[in-house]
């Protein structure tokens, strides 16, 4: 049974399959990067390496929070690291997952990270994947 890592994400729950995340840290300074995808916050120093942060909001099309994030999920796309924001981190567990049945109906970018359903304690809880955050060609470009 997969592992999976569970956060939230504007107020959603989420799942996130344990092979997807490499770490999860505290980011601390964003430096903004000129001219860069509204999907992406800035850069940041993780361990001495250079991290993309992804505004998760902005890539899910929603609108930006009244704090910032400083929580994140260090995961890598096409041999590159980023640091995708998540408003907190609860639990790592082991779930079955579910395919998303044809009668869920997911809004703005939930439909695109959306790879399936787990369920904890009787809840359903969204499992997304974290590379469809990253804007298009931009993994190609780092």
């Amino acid at each position: 049974m997969p592992l999976f890592l569970i956060a939230q994400i504007a107020g959603r729950i989420v799942a996130i399959e344990s092979d997807q995340v490499e770490s999860v840290v505290d980011i601390g300074t964003i430096i903004p990067v000129p001219r860069a995808d509204h999907h992406v916050r800035g850069l940041a120093a993780l361990r001495s390496r250079v991290v993309t942060v992804i505004d998760t909001r902005a890539a899910l099309g929603l609108e930006p929070g009244t704090t910032a994030a400083t929580r994140a999920v260090i995961t890598i796309v096409d041999g590159h690291h980023y640091a995708v924001l998540v408003d907190a981190l609860d639990d790592v567990a082991p779930f079955e997952l579910a395919p998303l049945a044809a009668g869920i109906v997911l809004d703005k970018g939930w439909l695109t990270v959306g790879r399936g359903i787990i369920e904890r304690d009787g809840e359903p809880i969204l499992a997304i994947g974290l590379a469809a955050l990253i804007p298009r060609g931009l993994a190609l470009a780092a």
